[in-house]
């Protein structure tokens, strides 16, 4: 029997277990939207705005490791989904994205909402496609899930003319294990594991830098890097996207590391001897000034994209592999070495030092709510729970990160590498469409919150309990953070002073709304807010001019922090190091 591309399509989706859809129809894609009426297999979430989509879809497929899907139309559908697409390849997130396009013979004649989606997101997509012939439809889309999902993970888009959507062909039930032109290493030569393991045992002041690599790879791999660390009883920290990928609770986790990491995190990088790097890129808000980057240190780098070693930083043992196969083969090559932990008594030492300038304290207030005060609380309503948190981008996500426990992967979506602001909330969505019984919170910021507001339409008609958690300063926070220190303290355009009132806003559309202004209210509103079965967004009127620290000024090296609105900067190039 005979279908449609459509029809084609959408069993397609359902034999590669597809189980939800984000988008937002429109004339190109129709055809696909009749033919999703048609069953009751995969559910369409409706959006309100093609970007929101992509990172709804990107909230599913990082809380769950499954693959994102994603529907649109042709032209202004497809365009506006770029922001989402670069969000996802900068972070490696899968998502497989279905763009309508006008039929084939109308294609470069600057028909009606056609755009030349191929070249648009060549750049924003770890592989596209233009499928002008229904006979290579089927294996298109199941190579894009393939692609998508395999090495290091990224979007992949599908462009489908209108005519290919509606033309006939005979099903096949492809399936796609690997291609010939597509094999990403999994392991590296056992030779180099030995001499990465020969150097890393033999360090005196050795640490291990993960980031959303580990988290990317699967739950095994985190499995492998805690036992890895366990073992060897060394220091680990992580990356803003590697949060989770080590129990915050692990007693030798340093914190986050980079421009607003850890005092100890990043004095230790700076410091150490041999750095294991595990599924990061060594991108600029981790190194600081690259000259001045752990310059003593000798440097191993596990990672799945070949194209990320020696990129950024000149690496002395490469081992290109998925990161869960290596630290397995590392951890049993580890059985089989004699380890002495009594060497790094003083590297505890020194590290132990540091960990007592105690970087996260802040000045309480009994007139104003500081944020962290208000993360702090949250934090600790959570203990319990299961949960999962999204951000925004801005202050508010420095301080999620560096103030909220995770002890599992999965656990934490944000936008890392290209910081989009209007993320947070529909990833949000997308989390708790993929976990419907788990909390889901979004940390935002007032002025990253409006980016994408329209999607409270969505959560109105979805009804499912997203709790939306606004630290509102009234101000761009970050940028006026950066304005003061560096601008002179002027303040251009960064003070957001027509904001709604969000409690109304939030009742506007069915949604209960909660503000919280003064510091004795916080722990009970915020227990309010939890407890409510539906969607709440809760205003949280903070501390105007808080700023967000530790933080590596520009251009500044790891040892050249400013712990406070006190330090001009702090240099701390010697301390504690005759200790080794």
């Amino acid at each position: 029997m005979k279908l449609s591309g459509a029809e084609i399509i959408v069993k397609t989706l359902s034999d590669l277990d597809v189980d939800v859809i984000f988008g937002y129809p429109g004339g190109a894609v129709l055809p696909i939207y009749d033919s999703i009426f048609k069953q009751n297999k995969i559910r369409h979430v409706l959006v309100r705005h093609e970007q929101a989509a992509v990172h709804m879809a990107e909230g599913y497929a990082r809380s769950t490791g499954k693959v994102g899907v994603v529907l649109v139309t042709s032209g202004p559908g497809a365009t506006n989904a770029v922001t989402g697409l670069t969000d996802a390849f900068m972070d490696s997130v899968p998502i497989v994205c279905l763009t309508g396009q006008v039929p084939t013979h109308l294609i470069g004649t600057d028909a009606f909402q056609e755009a030349d989606t191929v070249g648009i997101t060549a750049s924003c997509s770890k592989h596209n496609y233009l499928v002008k012939n229904i006979e290579n439809l089927e294996s298109t889309i199941a190579e894009a899930f393939y692609i998508a999902k395999s090495g290091r993970p990224g979007p992949v888009v599908v462009d489908l003319p209108k005519d290919v959507q509606n033309n006939l062909c005979q099903y096949k039930n492809i399936k796609i294990k690997k291609l010939t032109s597509y094999r990403p290493a999994k392991k590296p030569k056992s030779e180099d594991i030995a001499n990465a393991l020969d150097l890393f045992l033999n360090a005196k002041k050795p640490i291990i830098y993960a980031g959303g690599g580990v988290i990317n790879s699967g739950k095994k791999a985190a499995f492998y890097l805690k036992s890895f660390i366990d073992s060897l009883e060394i220091p680990v920290t992580l990356t803003l996207m590697g949060l989770g990928a080590i129990p915050a609770n692990n007693k030798n986790f340093l914190g986050m590391l980079g421009m607003h990491g850890t005092y100890e995190a990043n004095m230790a990088m700076h410091n150490c001897d041999v750095m294991l790097c595990v599924g990061a890129r060594f991108d600029d808000r981790i190194t600081g000034n690259l000259k001045h980057f752990s310059p003593n240190s000798k440097k191993i780098h596990i990672d799945i994209d070949p194209s990320s070693i020696n990129k950024n930083v000149k690496v002395d043992i490469p081992l290109i592999g998925d990161c869960g196969t290596v630290l397995k083969i590392m951890n049993n090559e580890l059985k089989l070495r004699k380890n002495s932990k009594k060497r790094l008594e003083k590297w505890w030492t020194l590290i132990e030092k540091w960990k007592r300038k105690n970087c996260l304290s802040f000045k309480d207030s009994k007139e104003s709510i500081k944020p962290q005060r208000a993360l702090k609380e949250l934090n600790m309503s959570l203990k319990n729970k299961d949960f999962f948190i999204t951000t925004e981008v801005g202050q508010h996500q420095m301080w999620a990160a560096q103030y909220i426990d995770f002890n599992k992967p999965n656990r934490w979506m944000t936008s890392g590498g290209l910081g989009t602001m209007g993320y947070g909330f529909p990833a949000a969505i997308g989390v708790q469409v993929a976990h419907p019984n788990s909390t889901v919170i979004c940390v935002a910021g007032e002025a990253s919150f409006l980016m994408n507001l329209q999607e409270l339409s969505s959560l109105k008609q979805l009804n499912i309990p997203v709790k939306v958690f606004i630290l509102n300063n009234e101000y761009m926070g970050m940028v006026r953070q950066w304005q003061e220190f560096f601008h002179g303290g002027r303040y251009s355009e960064s003070y957001t002073d027509s904001l709604p009132d969000f409690v109304k806003l939030a009742n506007s559309f069915g949604i209960k709304g909660i503000r919280i202004t003064e510091p004795k209210k916080l722990k009970s509103g915020i227990i309010e807010m939890l407890n409510h079965d539906g969607p709440v967004i809760a205003d949280i009127c903070v501390d105007k001019f808080e700023n967000v620290f530790p933080m590596i000024p520009a251009g500044a090296a790891h040892n050249e922090m400013k712990l406070s609105d006190d330090d001009n900067k702090e240099t701390q190039t010697s301390e504690g190091l005759a200790l080794i």
